[in-house]
């Protein structure tokens, strides 16, 4: 089946495909936020008003702001290939961005602007997800490319998720927001094992030209461990999440085994994908160290926040954007210093709090990385976003 192409222009190309908008916001929202919240660190500062609390505030953003943009600007292109039926361009895109766009804004406008109804900001959060969902399901099923609706019902349990945090922001319940972070957290990683498992073996062999070891029982076996793993979590069942953890450290190392190749170090758009999977072992052992030694949870939460989605988001942004405007696959040094630093502002953000005299201290290195590393990103990418294909295509 062949995709009916829209005429390409010349001029600002930022609606063509979804990646496009969505992977620039994410970066400089990724960027900002994290300024934000150096900064009230700084000043001791905890709290704006209730809705605009600024530790949730900047757990919910980092989670459905950033994170959920890549996802969304990621499915949004990959659909596109893989039922080769025409995803949302043009003034759809458009509307869909703007949508994201005002569920970031609306709690500032609130904040600093003019007070605006607590429910209107829930509900045009709220509304973007199933907007993407409903965006991808339709070509999926259309194109009876059903086994990728695996997506679609992970953005609609993100919504539920973000629903449990705005429902407790709006007084209706008590106890729901944590669960909904924790929630949103887990699916995220769900989504990064199982585009995991497909991408990182392929570029890989691609580049390489090797053979990456793949064990059928356990690509059987990951992907239901990690959905009970995060059940068991979000139902605070601590033996069994521990167990659970530990299974799934074990099993997504011999994973990543499988997929290794010495000669990766010497491609960057490879080594920064291996090494952002790292952090999702990482993370399972120490949420299994947390339930067996009373570990603080936040070193598991961001092994899996700041390393594995940060390097991963940072890392697959790089290659899609490149492979998808028809450029040569191939990275300034610019970029191979800016996956550099998120490696390490992951691995510090996760190590250094273990000394509890180093915690702040690893907090405000480990952001200042972040901050840099975006920054850098988005001096080459910019422009890439926002041109045309070089070969002329749409898209």
């Amino acid at each position: 089946m062949q995709i009916q192409e829209p005429r390409q222009g010349n001029g600002l190309a930022l609606f063509n495909l979804g990646f496009r908008p969505f992977f620039l916001f994410a970066a400089l929202s990724s960027m900002l936020l994290m300024i934000h919240w150096l900064m009230l660190l700084g000043k001791g500062q905890t709290t704006y008003s209730y809705y605009l609390l600024s530790q949730i505030w900047h757990g919910h953003e980092m989670l459905f702001g950033y994170a959920v943009a890549v996802i969304a600007g990621f499915l949004l292109t990959a659909v596109r290939n893989w039922t080769s039926i025409q995803t949302p361009f043009g003034a759809k895109l458009a509307g869909l961005f703007l949508l994201w766009l005002a569920g970031r804004l609306l709690p500032i406008i609130a904040e600093f602007v003019t007070p605006l109804p607590d429910l209107l900001i829930a509900l045009t959060d709220l509304l973007f997800l199933p907007m993407i969902a409903l965006s991808i399901g339709i070509p999926i099923i259309r194109s009876g490319n059903y086994r990728n609706l695996v997506f679609t019902v992970i953005l609609l349990a993100m919504t539920i998720a973000n629903l449990l945090i705005h429902l407790q922001l709006l007084g209706i319940t008590e106890t729901t927001l944590a669960t909904g972070l924790q929630l949103e957290l887990g699916l995220i990683i769900m989504v990064i094992v199982v585009l995991g498992g497909r991408v990182i073996p392929f570029f890989t062999e691609r580049a390489l030209a090797f053979e990456a070891k793949r064990y059928t029982w356990l690509e059987h076996a990951v992907i239901p461990l990690a959905a009970a793993w995060l059940l068991a979590d979000v139902f605070q069942l601590i033996l069994v999440t521990s167990i659970l953890a530990a299974l799934n450290a074990v099993l997504h190392l011999v994973r990543l085994i499988g997929w290794f190749k010495l000669r990766m170090i010497r491609n960057p758009l490879i080594w920064i994908l291996h090494l952002a999977y790292l952090f999702i072992p990482l993370g399972f052992a120490l949420d299994a160290l947390t339930g067996f030694i009373s570990l603080s949870p936040y070193l598991a939460i961001h092994a899996f926040a700041a390393g594995a989605i940060g390097s991963m988001t940072i890392g697959m942004m790089a290659r899609v954007s490149l492979g998808h405007t028809a450029r040569p696959l191939k990275l300034a040094k610019i970029t191979i210093v800016a996956f550099i630093l998120m490696i390490i502002a992951g691995v510090v953000r996760v190590f250094m709090p273990m000394i509890p005299e180093l915690h702040m201290m690893g907090v405000h290195i480990s952001g200042g990385l972040w901050v840099l590393s975006w920054l850098l990103f988005l001096i080459p990418y910019t422009p890439i976003l926002l041109k045309p294909r070089l070969d002329g295509q749409f898209g």
